[in-house]
């Protein structure tokens, strides 16, 4: 019977982030519909139009969702009631540069007035492969120390991999407080630090027998 021993090691990697992704949400109330749908386009133009001369590219600009409702309340006696329109969208924005995002950030909401909120940043890395590995690498070593410290333990020593599996990693923005009205026009300082990258591996070791002890001459 093979004996083996398997486990799990986690590393952690941390780099100045160079990519700050923003999420504008643009929202506006009307009494009809169609007013309500066209200012919302209005004011989301503006912020992107703001947003690009701020150097912010067309590739890093993407519209995700769109909502047109009724705004409803209940009136005793009639029922549900319609009192406006409301109509929203999300402006999700990379800003390449975080220098210069709270300058950018600020004319979006300048450009777009009481219709934007601002719901999310995140601050991460244009090309995260490079933070990664050196994340797994320190998870390998640290599954290789533990297992070899186990092994001695057990007066073995390891062998061949027999497996190796990784769990997904993923992570998600850092909320600003929700959906938040932005009314002020001056920027606010963005603290890039430093972000963080983990990694986890859990590896199968064959367990082998002791190297004999040589006897002195």
């Amino acid at each position: 019977m093979t004996r083996t021993i398997t486990v799990t090691g986690t590393g952690t990697a941390e780099a100045a982030p160079d990519l700050v992704t923003l999420s504008l949400g643009v929202e506006t109330r009307r009494d009809t519909a169609a007013q309500a749908y066209q200012d919302a386009g209005s004011t989301a133009a503006a912020a992107v139009d703001a947003l690009r001369r701020n150097g912010v590219a067309d590739r890093d600009l993407r519209t995700s969702g769109l909502n047109l409702r009724a705004d409803l309340v209940w009136v005793e006696g009639q029922g549900q009631k319609v009192t406006g329109y409301v109509a929203s969208t999300t402006l999700v924005v990379r800003l390449r540069v975080p220098e210069s995002a709270p300058a950018a950030i600020a004319a979006a909401v300048a450009a777009g007035g009481d219709g934007i909120r601002i719901s999310g940043i995140e601050q991460g890395f244009t090309d995260a492969a490079a933070v990664t590995a050196l994340a797994q690498d320190a998870a390998w070593q640290d599954a290789a120390e533990r297992a070899g410290q186990y092994a001695s333990r057990a007066s073995a020593r390891l062998g061949s991999v027999l497996s190796i599996s990784q769990p997904p990693a993923g992570h998600g923005p850092v909320p600003l407080g929700g959906m938040v009205r932005a009314s002020a026009a001056e920027s606010v300082a963005i603290e890039g630090g430093e972000s963080s990258v983990s990694a986890s591996v859990t590896v199968e070791w064959e367990l082998l027998e002791p190297l004999p002890t040589q006897q002195p001459g």
